[in-house]
């Protein structure tokens, strides 16, 4: 069973994170000499323009990146990131530092890539400095799996990628949270949270059903009542420690 430490989503996932490291690399720049300039000048300049170009191509590159390995990286963001690399990566105008909400009172520090946008994601730090890296929260609807999974991905394909799963009931802070243990996908657990929610009108069109699958306890996904209330990924966050 999950164990809140701080509060709502967050809370759960703080709970298996701590933070991890992948060091990224860097894609050294190759310089080969004019076959025919007996002087170094032509040498001297091909550095420089490659140096111009480096954060605009990086930032090309991030932005293509829509990859979640979790314990490893989300796009390019690994447990090594800073605040500075974010700038690097995605540009300032990309970013946006907030204190993060995360329920029961309690807030994060955090920086938000893309704002209002499909590829958004929240980076969350351990302190004020920023220059380490808790977890990733939030995730848009760009950001997907190796397997496909992301927000907005429906129940029944959810089941495909996992096998028959364990998931807690709704209406409370923790609702809808899946359990990975036993999954097809076991080696993501304490890796990757995901979080469930049935459709806005879901109580309303089958409220016996929904009524059947509430409350801090758990429920296997083959439970019939889940099958009319339009059931998807709303939450996915994401650990980057390898050893979970």
């Amino acid at each position: 069973m999950l164990k809140p430490i701080r509060g709502m989503f967050i809370a759960a996932l703080m709970l298996i994170v701590s933070c991890a490291s992948n060091p990224s690399s860097e894609t050294p720049v190759s310089n080969a000499p004019a076959e025919t300039a007996p002087t170094p000048a032509p040498e001297a300049s091909a550095p420089e323009t490659a140096t111009a170009n480096a954060p605009a191509a990086a930032e090309t590159e991030a932005e293509g990146d829509t990859t979640v390995v979790p314990g490893e990286r989300v796009g390019p963001i690994t447990r090594d990131t800073t605040r500075d690399d974010l700038v690097e990566l995605f540009g300032e105008d990309n970013l946006k530092d907030e204190t993060i909400d995360i329920g029961e009172g309690e807030s994060e520090i955090g920086t938000i890539v893309y704002p209002d946008s499909e590829r958004s994601l929240t980076v969350i730090w351990t302190d004020d400095t920023r220059n380490k890296l808790a977890a990733v929260i939030n995730l848009g609807s760009a950001w997907k799996t190796p397997e496909g999974i992301g927000v907005g991905m429906p129940f029944a394909e959810l089941q495909e990628k996992l096998g028959e799963f364990q998931l807690y009931g709704f209406d409370w802070d923790y609702g809808g949270t899946v359990m990975l243990e036993g999954t097809q996908l076991a080696a993501y657990d304490g890796l990757l949270v995901l979080r469930l929610q049935p459709a806005d009108d879901a109580s309303e069109k089958s409220p016996s059903n929904y009524q059947a699958v509430v409350g801090d306890k758990l429920f296997s996904s083959t439970d019939p009542n889940f099958q009319s209330l339009d059931i998807t990924v709303n939450e996915m966050a994401v650990s980057l420690d390898p050893e979970g």
